[in-house]
């Protein structure tokens, strides 16, 4: 009986628990579908969010100084036939103007950074480069995408911004006015 126990398990019996850990290798490295490491990462300061049609990538409020700034972003629209018109944005202690009209092409990216048509001003004295403000930004596709944009100052890699600048109030002649001043 003694020599039983003493037996070494067999040729057969090591290859089915080699076999074994074999096929159950890829279980325990926990790869598969939607994991973590599947999830898209952006190793930068601007928030995304995406849309079912529309996306907004790299948001962020540029603040050369003050209290006001420039919205900067990319909007991609994943339409391949509808263009879509950007018709506003509302903010949590701010006030956002549009300075032209924006549209994003069918199936084509937008990219504010170069336009400097998006001026914010902030409401509040405490937001500055540093801290975060709710946006939503409304289409006229009836998409409204809402998103936490970083107020970052205009330096390093946003120095290139366009900065966005509110229409001056510039007092109009009327020709009346220059009819009646000549002699």
């Amino acid at each position: 009986m003694s020599s039983r126990l003493s037996r070494r398990p067999s040729r057969r019996a090591r290859r089915l628990a080699a076999a074994s850990l074999l096929l159950a290798a890829p279980g325990l490295t926990a790869c598969g579908f939607g994991v973590q490491t599947d999830q898209p990462y952006q190793p930068s300061v601007g928030s995304n969010v995406r849309g079912e049609t529309l996306s907004v990538l790299g948001a962020t409020v540029v603040l050369p100084f003050g209290t006001e700034g420039t919205f900067s972003a990319s909007i991609a629209n994943n339409d391949p036939t509808t263009p879509a018109q950007l018709t506003g944005i509302t903010g949590e202690d701010v006030e956002v103007q549009l300075l032209e009209e924006l549209e994003v092409p069918a199936d084509g990216l937008l990219n504010l950074s170069e336009t400097g048509a998006v001026l914010v001003t902030f409401n509040d004295d405490s937001l500055s480069a540093g801290g975060y403000t709710r946006m939503t930004l409304s289409f006229d596709t009836g998409d409204e995408l809402e998103i936490n944009v970083p107020i970052v100052n205009d330096e390093e890699e946003f120095a290139d911004v366009v900065p966005a600048e509110a229409p001056s109030e510039t007092p109009s002649t009327t020709p009346e006015a220059s009819e009646t001043a000549a002699p």
